[in-house]
């Protein structure tokens, strides 16, 4: 498997022909952070924020932790199919995000065996560094590093799976892993309105569901993407009607109640 950043002679130069202007001159000031090279040498970019974006404004706020929110662990060996295997990587990886962010490291090892297990039936071991579970127990006291390493692990297994045909799969994981996210910021409380600072962070998953809805509509008439496409509609529907920089307690209460029947479809066998 590629390592996180693998700069070739030939990725070299297409990234000194990004960096200049055609017949102008240079920045001399201009920064090349690693960050910016990375998107440059992936062919395939991971097309939404992770749910680490999610997880990690949950506990910026101070909002508890709580494991009953995840996924059962158990329920990994019921997923048979590969579409049920794609969304619930998805899920579980949104739940590893939840549990690094919040420092809870047996629970994150936990979730990564379950999140190795569908990694393996769903054929894409290659995709994935093997001593990913060691990094991460070798850094459980460094929340950046983790936050990293499992980062890194969704841009190699999202490219991967693109450059394999599997896009389908890849955004069946990334449509499980968002839905996840958000089921978590709006069932952290009873009352997710009368929270000023968690219904900015539901608002702020307006963006990504066009994004996401935009990229699943290019593998129309795939019986997977279709059926989640179906799922996250009313959702859609709702965000938006939803104004910049206002809410209402019923679009908030509405949102959370589909988001609950879009993730107990997911995560059901």
């Amino acid at each position: 498997m590629k390592k996180s950043l693998v700069i070739s002679a030939s990725a070299i130069v297409a990234l000194m022909a990004i960096t200049s202007c055609s017949g102008k001159q240079q920045n001399n000031n201009a920064v090349i952070t690693k960050e910016s090279v990375e998107e440059e040498v992936r062919d395939f970019v991971y097309p939404l924020p992770t749910a680490f974006q999610i997880t990690d404004m949950l506990n910026e706020i101070g909002a508890d932790y709580m494991i009953t929110l995840c996924n059962d662990e158990t329920a990994v060996d019921k997923y048979l199919t590969e579409p049920k295997r794609a969304i619930n990587l998805g899920v579980y990886s949104a739940d590893v995000c939840y549990a690094s962010t919040y420092n809870q490291h047996p629970t994150v090892m936990l979730y990564m065996d379950v999140i190795r297990k569908l990694i393996d039936d769903l054929d894409m071991t290659q995709a994935v560094d093997p001593e990913l579970p060691s990094k991460i127990e070798n850094n459980e006291n460094n929340k950046d590093e983790l936050t990293k390493l499992i980062t890194d692990s969704f841009y190699d297994a999202y490219e991967y799976l693109n450059k394999n045909d599997r896009g389908p799969v890849s955004l069946l994981i990334v449509a499980g892993s968002w839905t996840e996210g958000l089921f978590l910021a709006t069932h952290i409380s009873e009352y997710t309105f009368n929270n000023k600072e968690m219904v900015k962070i539901v608002m702020s998953q307006k963006e990504p569901l066009d994004k996401l809805m935009s990229l699943l509509d290019k593998y129309k008439g795939n019986e997977s993407i279709d059926d989640i496409t179906a799922d996250l509609t009313p959702l859609h529907t709702i965000f938006s009607q939803v104004e910049d920089g206002g809410i209402s307690e019923a679009q908030c209460n509405e949102i959370k109640t589909i988001v609950d029947a879009i993730r107990s479809k997911a995560v059901a066998y």
